[in-house]
């Protein structure tokens, strides 16, 4: 990069913020996967949405890439460098304004964590109504941008519908803003709408205005063993009419279990192994435990139920299913592919999957049931081969599917984005990228 740039952004957010040496760039060059990152031409921590737009606009007057980053969790390439961009930190805008108790509302800085604005809204009676294992380093600007989902889906929508407004920087440094929440507000185009899954390659978005939902005083969790993924499939199609307090159904298959079992030195949670596990978990003001119990009663293909309506048991049943990436990451470096699926066609596509994958590696399925988004994780083919990747989304394009739920498109899937959106769809997603960032300074290379 160009020393006298780097002595101007330097001057925008200060000496300590700017970072050049690879010991301190190594941890931004890289997605938690391992799979993909490259080196950064240097990485910039800006404290606030004035510097954000001050070094955007002298990256576009050099004509230099930016990668945008929040937590740093994504899985699909999408916030990683590729090839000496300067990577633009989001992690210091952590700032929480007040809450606005009468609209459910509160703004917050995209690099807020879920976890650092749970502990803000403690004793409120509201919640973010988005929730996953990377909680306590994910961001809510990063969640934004690739419209993050979750174990919450099924109830409160992904972070799409948790957005009540923007601030955002464009490619050349305005600042577009629209943070007033209003519930009606039709006048014009819906540019927050527009940014929200856009991954960066529209504007970096500084700040969220957050439409909350009531948090659950009590919360009672379960963990069930099935015979089959048919059975899992019918059984949640039957619970989501007769439980309103069910916000989470977790797809937990024999496999990904004993692989979490075995990484963190966990037993078995049945004193027998089923093929299929199911994680439900409902939240109501009052105890939802005689609901779920009641809702489960005459559910024969249910083989086994452990219960738990404490924090501490609650989060051991978690346990089994959030330990699935770690307990990935550390078994290799997997091909992560995040996808939709119908529901009906879940178990004949989860069958397919594996069959189509066969020797080249080993197949680990899990996911949100209650929405249809499978993670399909392949440990084995080498980080660069893109082979059993496209054999994958093949076949979920071709049981009506989505190439990404969740994470993105990012550079992982960018090939195959034909197989999700038409060709009239893909040009004109390219011809508003053309006209925020003419000159493809942002995030260049992601979803397009």
């Amino acid at each position: 990069m160009d020393a006298a740039l780097l002595d101007r952004l330097a001057e925008i957010v200060g000496a300590g913020q700017l970072l050049t040496d690879p010991e301190l760039t190594a941890g931004y060059e890289r997605d938690i996967t391992g799979r993909f990152g490259g080196r950064a031409g240097a990485v910039l921590r800006p404290g606030g949405t004035a510097e954000v737009a001050a070094v955007l606009a002298a990256c576009a007057q050099s004509g230099v890439p930016v990668v945008p980053q929040g937590g740093n969790t994504g899985l699909v390439g999408g916030q990683v460098p590729r090839g000496g961009e300067l990577v633009l930190s989001l992690a210091r805008l952590t700032e929480i304004g007040p809450l606005d108790p009468v609209a459910a509302q509160i703004t917050v800085g995209a690099g807020v964590t879920p976890a650092a604005l749970a502990e803000a809204l403690r004793g409120s009676g509201l919640a973010l109504g988005v929730d996953f294992g990377a909680r306590d380093t994910a961001t809510i600007g990063g969640m934004v941008a690739t419209d993050a989902g979750g174990a919450q889906v099924l109830r409160h929508g992904t972070m799409r519908a948790r957005v009540a407004g923007l601030e955002a920087v464009l490619a050349d440094g305005r600042v577009l803003r629209r943070l007033s929440g209003l519930v009606k507000d039709n006048a014009g185009y819906d540019l927050p709408a527009l940014l929200v899954g856009s991954e960066g390659t529209l504007a970096v978005i500084t700040a969220v205005r957050l439409a909350l939902v009531p948090a659950p005083a009590r919360v009672v969790t379960a963990l069930l063993g099935l015979p089959s993924l048919d059975e899992a499939v019918a059984l949640v199609a039957r619970l989501r009419p007769r439980l309103s307090t069910l916000q989470a159904a977790e797809l937990l298959l024999a496999d990904g279990l004993e692989l979490v079992c075995a990484h963190r030195d966990l037993g078995p949670p049945f004193p027998r192994a089923h093929p299929v596990y199911v994680l439900l978990e409902c939240g109501d003001d009052t105890d939802p435990t005689e609901a779920l119990a009641a809702a489960l009663e005459d559910e024969a293909a249910v083989a086994d139920v452990a219960v738990a309506d404490d924090s501490a048991r609650r989060a051991a049943l978690w346990a089994y299913r959030e330990g699935h990436n770690e307990a990935l990451n550390a078994a290799g470096v997997p091909h992560k592919l995040d996808v939709s699926i119908p529901l009906p066609a879940v178990p004949a596509f989860a069958a397919a999957v594996v069959e189509a994958v066969g020797a080249s590696g080993r197949t680990i399925v899990f996911g949100h049931l209650g929405d249809g988004n499978l993670h399909v994780n392949v440990l084995g083919p080498d980080p660069d081969d893109h082979a059993v990747d496209e054999r994958v989304l093949r076949l979920v394009a071709a049981h009506g599917g989505s190439i990404s739920a969740e994470h993105g498109v990012g550079v992982a899937k960018r090939a195959w984005l034909g197989l999700t959106r038409t060709d009239e769809e893909i040009a004109a997603m390219a011809a508003i990228k053309r006209a925020l960032d003419p000159a493809g300074v942002l995030n260049p290379g992601v979803v397009l």
